[in-house]
């Protein structure tokens, strides 16, 4: 079987509160930040031998992620996005990553849906 590059594992909605903006009050009460993560990793090795140490561990990687998320906070969801980018591309079987930070009770004085921070980071 050909192998074509693309493959990717995907963990959508994960969410976890976080103290990250700008106003004090974003600082002092926090907010739900939802993070979604696809990950752009060869993944025939892992079902060649069915094996969970050739791919990523989805669940340990959530929790990484969450944690970095109730963790020290920013000013902006940029920063967020690049902290949550740069956990997923330690992992060495990641050669690519797209993050999404939702922050959809941001303090805008309007209705809105969400706000959504997307960044697309590769391994140099």
């Amino acid at each position: 079987m050909r192998v074509l590059s693309g493959d990717s594992v995907s963990l959508v909605g994960l969410r976890a509160r976080g103290r990250h903006g700008c106003l004090p009050a974003e600082r002092e009460l926090g907010q739900e930040f939802v993070v979604d993560v696809t990950l752009f990793l060869d993944t025939a090795p892992a079902a060649a031998g069915d094996d969970l140490s050739k791919t990523v561990d989805y669940g340990e990687l959530a929790v990484r992620l969450a944690g970095i998320v109730e963790g020290e906070p920013v000013n902006l969801i940029e920063t967020l996005a690049e902290r949550l980018a740069g956990a997923c591309l330690a992992d060495e079987l990641v050669e690519e990553v797209e993050v999404k930070v939702h922050k959809p009770a941001a303090p805008i004085p309007l209705p809105f849906g969400d706000v959504v921070v997307t960044v697309r980071r590769r391994r140099e």
